[in-house]
């Protein structure tokens, strides 16, 4: 078993690991799509809304209601995607990173 030295060494490179994730979310970029991809919501994976595109031939008055409805499963779609995107860097950070048994994070 590690001595308590070591396993705060470990938390600490933990610490760091998961802080340059966090930093590296809002790098990374995902799209979410709606209507066949009338409506497009680009985001980070931090889940920072990046750009909103709106097909031209939605922009009716008499489509504004579903206009309302695209754009919000848009924004569904990409936040599902941004939190996978996020799940998997931070697993990536997390590799490695061998726990005490029946410890678990975050502490």
């Amino acid at each position: 078993m590690p001595n308590m030295n070591d396993i705060l060494a470990m938390a600490q490179k933990a610490q760091e690991d998961l802080a340059n994730a966090q930093n590296e979310l809002d790098k990374i970029e995902v799209e979410g799509q709606a209507g066949g991809g009338l409506v497009k919501v680009r985001a980070s994976a931090k889940g920072r809304i990046i750009r909103v595109e709106i097909d031209d031939s939605l922009m009716t008055p008499d489509d504004k209601g579903m206009v309302e409805d695209l754009v919000a499963a848009a924004f569904n779609d990409a936040k599902a995607k941004a939190d996978v995107a996020a799940s998997e860097e931070m697993k990536k950070a997390t590799a490695g990173f061998q726990l005490p048994p029946g410890m678990k994070m975050p502490f």
